[in-house]
């Protein structure tokens, strides 16, 4: 092997090695991230690392939810996922996560269906929802406001910009700005 193979061989490996990355497990069912708390870069001196807001994708097709997914975990959110009505609210159960990103047209139990079971019940009635759905009429925005919405985000949209609306919106119900964010869903466009 000459000094040159010698060296691009090194650079291969080294290039392979720190490119490690742990797998993730998308074949069975909802995929969720092991990971809820984000490191605290300045060190903390011993303070439990910040809580990661967790965000629940409800929506049936897996392109959908692999994008989104890949866009609000590289900003820091943790991710769970739903490809049903049904398991959106198992998942709501079980993580109450801090917002729903859902979408309306599913089967069996739809988006509406969702969140009138979670505007219903005390337990879950606080947590955000935003609609992700093809639907843009009037009366769907009017529908997704008098169920208690903060958000209507129309397909297709830019995944690029999700994670800043999503943490747009989480900051705004913060600051108690949940009724505003609802008064304005019909009319934001």
């Amino acid at each position: 092997m000459t000094a040159v193979q010698r060296t691009r061989s090194t650079r291969s490996h080294a290039l392979h090695s720190s490119r490690v990355r742990r797998p993730l497990n998308l074949s069975h069912g909802t995929w969720r991230s092991r990971v809820r708390h984000r490191p605290d870069p300045g060190g903390g001196g011993g303070r439990p690392a910040k809580a990661a807001p967790i965000v629940l994708l409800v929506d049936d097709e897996q392109a959908i939810r692999t994008i989104c997914r890949v866009n609000l975990e590289g900003d820091g959110f943790t991710v769970l996922e739903a490809k049903s009505g049904a398991e959106a609210l198992e998942e709501v159960m079980r993580e109450r996560p801090s917002l729903v990103l859902l979408d309306v047209m599913m089967p069996g139990v739809d988006g509406w269906g969702v969140a009138e079971q979670l505007a219903a019940d005390a337990e879950t009635r606080d947590i955000p929802v935003v609609f992700l759905s093809a639907r843009a009429t009037p009366e769907d925005r009017l529908r997704a406001q008098a169920l208690g919405a903060v958000g209507y985000l129309e397909k297709p949209f830019d995944p690029l910009e999700l994670a800043g609306i999503v943490r747009d919106v989480l900051e705004r119900v913060a600051r108690g700005e949940r009724e505003q964010l609802n008064r304005d869903l019909p009319h934001e466009r």
